[in-house]
């Protein structure tokens, strides 16, 4: 099996996995960040939202061999040691999580959101959320977390 080398959430890791394994797989099976879900397994519902290079992205579908020397990879697991990342105590303050199983997606794409945007409206937030799907349907307390995260300024990165 071939050996791929990956930048994970500011560590080198070198992975011996077969071309064509998924990243969530290499995150989960392999390097024991079970924070990324595996949900729909087609980038339809967002629980595997990780960001690649400061950019969202469905760790799903997107194979190992895909990944370019130096390109940095940050999952739930990188934004914060402690949890304590604005957007996850403002997560906490909303009482935006119900089983929790979509909220590290959730919480990686508003990540990105508020990086590109500090300041959006309700409107932007949903459809920039629109992509990550919530099965308890805590849509409203998850606009409104990301509302107290940016009312927060404090610095999101």
């Amino acid at each position: 099996m071939p050996l791929f080398t990956l930048n994970i959430n500011n560590k080198e890791h070198r992975i011996d996995v077969a071309k064509g394994t998924s990243l969530l797989w290499v995150l989960r099976e392999h390097l024991g960040l079970t924070g990324t879900k595996y949900s729909c397994g087609i980038a339809q519902c967002g629980a595997c939202t990780v960001h690649i290079d400061n950019a969202p992205m469905k760790a799903c579908v997107l194979p190992i061999d895909s990944f370019a020397d130096g390109q940095r990879i940050t999952t739930i697991e990188g934004l914060s040691e402690k949890g304590d990342h604005p957007v996850q105590k403002a997560w906490i303050e909303a009482q935006a999580p119900q089983c929790g199983y979509c909220q590290s997606g959730q919480i990686m794409q508003a990540v990105a959101l508020l990086e590109e945007n500090p300041n959006p409206t309700r409107e932007e937030i949903k459809e920039y959320m629109n992509g990550i799907l919530c099965r308890c349907g805590t849509y409203l307390r998850i606009v409104k977390a990301i509302e107290l995260a940016a009312e927060n300024k404090t610095p999101i990165t």
